[in-house]
């Protein structure tokens, strides 16, 4: 089964072309198209081989998603015309990611067990174990890095710096704790909880709008809320719904993304491995089985859609 690396497009009429970590991202003057490849990345790298279906996976949840959360805020997408590409309006994004946590686990956990009791100068309480929830959900942004690790970053500072108003700010934490509401709602019609996660947005005729995937397994995290209290009794590891599972694969072998680490072999076992770990998790969030759509023409199948959909897709009347 073939995988999308990457894309080369040149398209009539493109206007510009950005690759970022996992996306290639082609402009048409006020519209974009979004191809989700198969590329992964884990520690703020791209690993070296792609994984089948993971771009679609991602996009269709993504989907789902958006769709489930316009009556709260506006968002980018305009059609989707292939398992892999979205269609959209390009917005101007805001330098910052609108992190949410309602348990201690991940990066948080780690800061925790340094000895940390803040997060963003957000407080976290003493005595939590690993995946205990927070007494409410806490909002720790972090910038938006073109290379490398993004960073945490407090409100405060994100106002000092003009990287937001602090109009703006005010708006997104609002819409965030909503979203993260809806999403936890979801979650759990689906047997599950809505751990963490994170938000972008974006501006276009100076409204704000939600850009990029949400509550997808790429960019959230979430537990089986069948078995968290007896795990959590236990003082063991929670079963998760997320890409840690790739993390916990790259630290088993002394990678973390750290200066002078290398990026452990990909053999095809562990790359197919992978590829049904994320078809698994489709399966888990959606209720249904993943429709793999032809891989063996996959650059000729997304280079299709875009052309047809960029030539018809009315601008005007797609915006909500």
């Amino acid at each position: 089964m073939q995988a999308i690396k990457e894309t080369n497009f040149n398209f009539p009429g493109q206007t510009n072309f950005y690759r970022g970590k996992v996306r290639d991202v082609y402009s048409f003057g006020e519209k974009i198209a979004m191809v989700a490849t198969d590329r992964i990345s884990a520690f703020d790298v791209v690993l070296p081989r792609a994984i089948p279906l993971k771009g679609q996976v991602l996009n269709q949840i993504a989907q789902i998603n958006l769709e489930a959360t316009r009556d709260i805020v506006k968002n980018w997408v305009l059609e989707v015309p292939d398992p892999n590409v979205t269609i959209g309006i390009k917005c101007k994004p805001f330098p910052i990611e609108m992190v949410i946590r309602s348990y201690l686990t991940g990066h948080a956990w780690r800061e925790y067990q340094s000895g940390k009791r803040s997060l963003c100068c957000v407080p976290m309480p003493n005595g939590l174990m690993e995946n205990d929830p927070f007494p409410e959900p806490i909002i720790t942004p972090a910038t938006k890095e073109e290379e490398g690790h993004d960073i945490d970053i407090s409100e405060e500072q994100i106002i000092d710096r003009d990287l937001v108003s602090a109009d703006d700010y005010k708006q997104m934490a609002i819409i965030t704790r909503k979203l993260f509401d809806r999403g936890s709602q979801l979650a759990s019609n689906m047997g599950l909880i809505l751990v963490d996660t994170k938000y972008e947005f974006g501006k276009f005729n100076a409204e704000i709008y939600l850009i990029d995937e949400i509550h997808t397994p790429d960019s959230s995290r979430y537990f089986y809320k069948d078995t968290y209290e007896n795990i959590q009794a236990k003082d063991q590891n929670q079963r998760q719904l997320s890409k840690e599972f790739v993390r916990q694969w790259l630290i088993s072998k002394g990678f973390q993304g750290r200066e002078g680490e290398q990026v452990p072999e990909m053999t095809d076992e562990v790359v197919n491995s992978i590829s049904e770990r994320y078809k698994e998790l489709f399966r888990s969030f959606s209720g249904k089985e993943l429709e793999v759509y032809d891989t063996e023409n996959i650059a000729n199948r997304i280079e299709e859609s875009i052309n047809k959909s960029i030539k018809n897709v009315n601008f005007s009347s797609s915006l909500r």
